[in-house]
């Protein structure tokens, strides 16, 4: 079951990295290759950075850098041109994003001349190079031994939800939630702390990013605005404790979606994934916050 769980994920990215290099010319949006590799867009985002070392869009960028590269050594066709073709409007931009990720200027790579050199990347996957048979997945991180399993009741929480940047949004949650269960006496010392986040903040335009802060409530408890009643789902998820900043929690979603889940023989549920905060960032320093990530499976 985990070789072929293993084997699926691999082969639905590289659908993804197929079809990436053979539609440069045409528009390639995360919904279109999320589809391709039958992920949601969320999950499809981590899963390919887990996996793969990069973002998808930071890597059909960087594709077609390197094909513009290889435009540059091998024909007459004007920087200008290549520009476009590689999606920068202008050939000021296209200079800076090609000199970052090379080292040198377009004019001097085509004085160059010769094979082209690209920089090494995790998963090994260069422009036009071959067929695309197999791809490298990191998998050795100590943080994948740190997965747990646990099967949790479905659980119905007062919730307010914000829409913004994601820290903005999650401060503008939390100090309404916070205020609203104060005033009618909703916490306790046991009390969870929730965070459900609908959009990935690292492919979800800022002002668009839905953000719920939630607590537990009991069956007798009514809210009014700015709480609503909302439902967790129970049943069975992969746990893994983040410590350190909240900025750090994309990093441990890549290893547990990216790296965990293609070799543990499980799949993903169509459900939210959900923190739950088990220390105040308001008393405790940066780099001992703990965060327990939540990831549904089917």
């Amino acid at each position: 079951m985990k070789a072929t769980t293993q084997k699926d994920y691999a082969e639905r990215m590289l659908q993804v990295l197929r079809h990436v290099q053979r539609h440069l010319d045409e528009p390639l949006d995360l919904s279109g290759l999320a589809g391709q590799a039958c992920f949601s867009v969320s999950h499809f985002h981590r899963v390919f950075k887990g996996m793969l070392g990069e973002t998808i869009m930071d890597h059909v960028r960087r594709i077609r850098l390197e094909r513009a590269y290889v435009q540059l050594t091998k024909g007459s066709t004007s920087v200008t041109d290549i520009a476009l073709d590689a999606g920068y409007d202008a050939q000021e931009a296209f200079s800076r994003a090609f000199r970052k990720t090379f080292g040198l200027s377009p004019t001097a790579c085509r004085k160059q001349g010769g094979r082209p050199r690209f920089p090494a990347v995790p998963s090994g996957v260069h422009y036009a190079a071959g067929e695309l048979l197999e791809i490298i997945m990191n998998t050795t991180g100590e943080a994948c031994m740190n997965v747990r399993l646990e099967t949790l009741p479905e659980r119905r929480v007062a919730m307010v939800r914000a829409t913004g940047p994601y820290m903005e949004s999650a401060h503008k949650a939390w100090g309404a939630l916070c205020a609203y269960a104060q005033q009618k006496n909703l916490f306790g010392p046991q009390t969870l702390l929730i965070g459900i986040s609908h959009d990935d903040p690292s492919v979800t335009a800022p002002e668009d990013i839905r953000y719920d802060a939630a607590i537990p409530v009991g069956n007798d408890v009514t809210v009014e605005a700015p709480a609503t009643i909302g439902t967790l789902p129970g049943g069975e998820y992969a746990v893994i404790t983040h410590q350190g900043p909240y900025d750090g929690l994309e990093e441990a979603y890549g290893i547990i979606m990216g790296q965990w889940l293609p070799q543990s023989g499980r799949e993903m549920r169509d459900s939210p994934n959900f923190e739950i905060y088990r220390n105040d960032p308001a008393t405790t320093p940066p780099e001992q916050l703990l965060t327990d990530i939540h990831i549904p499976l089917k």
